[in-house]
């Protein structure tokens, strides 16, 4: 079975060569989408395995007339048409776990790095040769309200650091834990109220319909003044708009991103100018991501928080196992068009 790897870094190919030995491989660095369709023997492959950057939608499914499965390398899977792979009947494997204390801690990073201006500090020093704390007050985590808005895997986690550094943790989810209730304390809220009380308000949501603009330019005004504004989930969770208004207003008193709305037109503006079509993209978003990018109290981070040795391990020993499974007639995470 001739399987193709996209995204692939040369780390990433000696493991599968040597975990998927005897196996008919091709790789290439690039992405795969509409605009990076597959030349060669690419087409012919019967399994894909793709990242974060690949987006694979009916007509790039269409370029690969024998594809049997796709293995993404990661948890989500907003990047693949679930009901067009269903209409070829293509299998759509996942990684569901693989980094839920790797996410947590970067974003426990994040909240240090904006509540005691680390960053502003470090970059004082390196541009300036400044060793003056004017500007540079922060304040403790210790009492302050944590709000996690999702309590899966990743969230757990963060409920359990939070608890180390002796905060109160309230939450939103459609689905409270009552173990969590009964092992750490939380308090689970509506949204609006986590809106209200939080001093740090981290999401750690799926990219859904219903998690879309969670905070928009309609509950902006709800939430507590000055609090820090975390996002490790995905982009399209925050309105572009709504954020940057609530910084600038000083209703938040600062962010931390590891990802953005329009992420990928952002990071690579060169590739979007030439291959980009408007329709597709929010250009407005794109423009408003670079007055983040300047605003001081704003920290951004590449889609990094996933990017530790040991998760990075995970993912590839689960999406070999999910390519074997499959050829061997026994497929495992599978993920299912609704």
């Amino acid at each position: 079975m001739k399987i193709a790897f996209f995204e692939i870094t040369p780390d990433d190919r000696r493991y599968f060569e040597e975990g998927l030995r005897g196996g008919d491989l091709i790789f290439t660095e690039d992405k795969l989408d509409k605009d990076h369709l597959p030349q060669g023997e690419l087409a012919e492959a019967e399994v894909i395995s793709v990242f974060t950057k690949s987006k694979i939608d009916k007509e790039t499914m269409a370029a690969f007339p024998n594809l049997k499965l796709i293995a993404t390398r990661t948890t989500g899977y907003d990047h693949i048409d679930l009901e067009a792979a269903a209409a070829r009947g293509i299998t759509i494997s996942n990684v569901p776990s693989y980094g839920e204390n790797t996410v947590a801690e970067f974003t426990f990073g994040l909240i240090l790095s904006v509540s005691r201006k680390i960053f502003k500090a470090y970059d004082q020093i390196k541009e300036t040769g400044s060793f003056s704390l004017e500007g540079l007050q922060g304040f403790d985590l210790l009492g302050k309200t944590i709000g996690v808005v999702g309590t899966g895997r990743i969230g757990k986690n963060v409920i359990k650091i939070a608890n180390g550094f002796g905060m109160k943790v309230i939450a939103y989810d459609m689905y409270p834990s009552e173990q969590l209730t009964k092992d750490f304390g939380v308090q689970y809220v509506s949204f609006n109220e986590l809106l209200g009380k939080a001093d740090i308000i981290t999401f750690h949501v799926p990219d859904l319909p219903e998690t879309r603009h969670m905070i928009n330019m309609e509950n902006i005004d709800l939430i507590k003044r000055g609090a820090i504004l975390i996002n490790t989930a995905r982009g399209p969770v925050v309105e572009t708009e709504a954020l940057v208004k609530a910084l600038n207003s000083g209703i938040l008193g600062g962010a931390g991103l590891d990802v953005l709305e329009e992420e990928v037109a952002t990071k690579d503006e060169v590739e979007f100018l030439i291959h980009g079509r408007e329709d597709g993209h929010n250009l407005k978003t794109i423009l408003e991501n670079h007055l983040l990018i300047d605003m001081e109290n704003v920290i951004i981070t590449p889609h990094n928080a996933f990017n530790s040795k040991e998760a990075l391990r995970r993912i590839l020993e689960t999406s070999a196992d999910n390519i074997k499974k499959f050829i061997e007639g026994n497929p495992a995470n599978i993920i299912k068009s609704k």
